[in-house]
């Protein structure tokens, strides 16, 4: 059995950092398109960062330059590291998991994370 468990999230002032983690149990990383996606109120989900089938990183626009997204594989365990944060990184954050060989796809359940003053 699959599951995707986040944590990390919580209320930070504009400005400020959080570090976000996806635990991964019953996948093997290599298998899958790992990624992190967030979705605001009144919005649809988006794909904030990910990993490509060779380990090289992608990122929204809007989080160039102030989000890392980085794995462990030892620990089968994905994080995202987010700076400078911004009111409109408001949403909640998801974990994704997604088969390279078949359709099979995994979501976490999601963790908060608010940015405000």
């Amino acid at each position: 059995q699959v599951h995707l468990v986040e944590s990390g999230g919580g209320l930070v002032q504009p400005g400020g950092s959080l570090r976000l983690s996806c635990a991964a149990s019953g996948i093997i990383f290599r298998n899958y398109a790992m990624g992190w996606y967030r979705q605001a109120p009144g919005k649809q989900r988006e794909l904030v960062a990910s990993f490509t089938r060779g380990g090289i990183t992608n990122y929204a626009d809007s989080v160039k330059g102030r989000f890392t997204i980085s794995r462990d594989t030892a620990k089968n365990t994905m994080y995202l590291q987010m700076n400078s944060l911004k009111p409109e990184d408001t949403a909640v954050y998801y974990c994704n998991a997604g088969s390279w060989v078949s359709t099979a796809n995994y979501w976490g359940q999601g963790t908060q994370v608010t940015v405000s003053s």
